[in-house]
């Protein structure tokens, strides 16, 4: 990359930034609900059916989200699809706290699961279409960083509320009494609409993707964009005939561009890999881990501290991954990453398995789960949207990422449903040799099938399937 190339990273990664912001309302709005469950259910007096649908109402929003993000992002524009997340998310908080009933709050869970699924496609495309290539795998991982800070902010709102309403400050019978106090679940989700109107706000004060605007033969405006990124007219220009040359070779700018053979191999590598990440037991130690830490007699009360524990890891983690993903490269951090995770899984097994009974204490149990997300975080949680938004071509980007996307959330709902399930008809020692086995097809899929793309441009990286 050229000097000039760099001159104004500092405006990149303000825009990475804004886009990222999405990240963070994604995981505020997944890792919120764990605070309410138990209040929710006594108000509405939920049964067990209506619990797991108040739960999983969201990824049905999600998925629904997903579906129609890539289609809207490449008729009316990345900037204008992540406008509508925001307000859906602002929209969701605001609902939430000032739902009169079950129905309407589930109503406003899905609108905020569509935010959800619309942003988790989005944000990382803008990311990645704005990006240089030496910096764009620590530009989109900003995108999964923002995803762990949410769940941890989501963790410390619900405690900090938790405690205000025990204090006494807020007092009375109006509405602040009740969304802060005597029915503090309402706080905890509308706590969402704060960055979620933060989000709407700084949305404008970014331009749309340049590569967008040159398939939407937007030419000028495009280069102008690309002027400010690289500070170099001859940079962006270069930049903007590589774009060009690419869309032309294609031929084509619809979505019938992915039967081509090296697309088609592309779009059905990011679906295995999306699918196959859910059933590696991410989700399921991030929504459950609380669950088995006190069946197994760890928390002993503390779960919201374990809770927060291992959002706190999450996070610091996928800092480290921000940093090394582009020197690294994107394969060598799933192997070691996925290696890591296969032991941590194993132990995690063979503990259920007789680990009492040979004297392991339970904070064993505790170091094998934090061992477990140091892993994943490191590697497949910071990979994922670096690939997915990298993978395919600038014409129908947004339409693949959709389709890989709607995998990726099935996957999660699917592992949602089942976790319990296997649990306990697997048991949780069956359920975490599972989860271990599904590793070995996602590392030979990366090894075999993915190509290296840590310093190729976009453009470089399309040309690889083009080969095929």
């Amino acid at each position: 990359m050229s000097k000039q190339a760099t001159q104004n990273i500092g405006y990149v990664i303000f825009l990475s930034f804004v886009a990222a912001l999405g990240g963070f309302l994604f995981g505020y709005d997944t890792a919120v609900i764990s605070g309410t469950i138990d209040q929710v259910t006594r108000q509405f007096q939920l049964d067990t059916i209506q619990q797991g649908w108040f739960v999983g109402c969201a990824l049905i929003g999600s998925i629904m989200g997903v579906a129609v993000a890539g289609v809207l992002s490449d008729k009316f524009g990345r900037k204008k699809t992540m406008i509508l997340s925001a307000v859906l998310f602002s929209a969701s908080g605001i609902g939430c706290a000032l739902s009169g009933s079950f129905d309407q709050l589930v109503f406003y869970r899905i609108v905020g699961g569509i935010g959800i699924g619309v942003v988790s496609i989005i944000s990382p495309l803008y990311i990645s279409e704005v990006a240089i290539t030496s910096y764009r795998g620590r530009l989109v991982s900003l995108y999964q960083l923002a995803i762990t800070v949410g769940f941890l902010g989501a963790y410390l709102v619900n405690y900090q509320l938790l405690q205000l309403a025990g204090s006494g400050v807020v007092q009375g019978n109006g509405l602040i009494s009740k969304v802060f106090v005597v029915e503090e679940w309402r706080g905890m989700l509308g706590m969402e609409s704060l960055p979620a109107l933060l989000f709407f706000i700084v949305i404008f004060f970014i331009p749309e993707s340049p590569r967008w605007l040159l398939v939407s033969q937007r030419d000028e405006k495009a280069l102008s964009i690309l002027t400010r990124i690289y500070s170099s007219g001859t940079e962006a220009t270069q930049q903007a005939n590589a774009v060009r040359e690419q869309l032309a070779s294609d031929g084509q700018t619809d979505w019938r561009l992915l039967f081509k053979p090296g697309y088609f191999k592309a779009l059905l590598i990011g679906v295995a890999i999306a699918i196959l990440g859910q059933f590696m037991g991410v989700n399921a130690v991030l929504y459950y881990g609380p669950t088995i830490f006190t069946d197994s007699g760890l928390s002993n009360g503390d779960s919201l501290f374990y809770q927060v524990l291992v959002g706190l890891v999450n996070m610091l983690t996928t800092v480290l991954a921000l940093a090394i993903i582009d020197k690294v490269g994107r394969k060598k951090l799933v192997y070691y990453g996925v290696s890591g995770m296969v032991i941590s899984l194993l132990l995690i097994g063979f503990y259920f398995v007789g680990g009492k009974a040979m004297g392991v204490t339970s904070v064993a149990l505790l170091i094998f789960f934090l061992s477990y997300i140091f892993f994943c975080a490191v590697s497949i949680c910071a990979v994922i949207w670096v690939l997915l938004s990298e993978m395919y071509p600038t014409s129908v980007r947004g339409v693949a990422m959709s389709i890989a996307g709607f995998s990726l959330w099935i996957g999660t709902y699917l592992i949602g449903q089942l976790t319990p399930w296997m649990l306990q008809h697997l048991t949780p020692a069956g359920t975490f040799f599972l989860f271990a086995a599904m590793c070995v097809p996602y590392m030979l899929i990366v090894w075999r099938l993915v190509p290296e793309t840590a310093g190729k441009s976009l453009e470089e990286i399309e040309r690889l399937w083009n080969k095929d």
